[in-house]
């Protein structure tokens, strides 16, 4: 089995919101696109919350996030996996990313919003014990991807939309 390596982060130096999720899945690895999976609601959940045509080409829709102060990033920089769902991921063979790094050249973010449980299992075993001291709010939202299928798209549209809408 291959080890998979994720994405750079989609930042700049104004975001105040970092959604991160573990690692992407087969289809954006193979796309190099975070979500790029057809039936993931990431992207139409984004597309909602403001207010772009999901027509819109993915370097516009990352300008669209970041416009409104949204970067995102995986807690996994690698890690070997036999399959896209989270569960398949070898525990053993987990590298994070820098996120002290990152935190330090992000002085305007607020909060951290994981995608699923996994994303944030993982940044509070092998990355929060690492960090200083950091004043962020840390809130689980559910996984967009269309294994979680224990919630609507609905369901996931307001979880998502109360994180990112309102004001912490």
């Amino acid at each position: 089995m291959t080890v998979l390596h994720g994405f750079p982060p989609v930042s700049d130096p104004a975001v105040t919101t970092l959604i991160l999720g573990s690692m992407p899945g087969h289809d954006s690895l193979e796309a190099s696109r975070y979500y790029a999976h057809p039936r993931n609601a990431f992207w139409p959940i984004m597309a909602e919350i403001y207010t772009m045509s999901t027509t819109l080409e993915y370097h516009e829709r990352l300008a669209v996030l970041l416009a409104n102060g949204v970067g995102l990033w995986d807690v996994i920089k690698s890690c070997r996996r036999s399959t896209s769902l989270d569960s398949a991921i070898e525990e053993h063979s987990i590298a994070v990313n820098n996120f002290a790094e990152f935190i330090s050249k992000h002085p305007l973010l607020l909060r951290i919003c994981f995608n699923g449980a996994k994303a944030e299992q993982s940044y509070r075993r092998y990355v929060l014990p690492c960090l200083k001291e950091c004043d962020l709010l840390y809130l689980r939202l559910p996984s967009t991807s269309p294994a979680n299928a224990r919630m609507s798209y609905l369901e996931k549209l307001a979880a998502w939309r109360a994180a990112l809408v309102e004001d912490y």
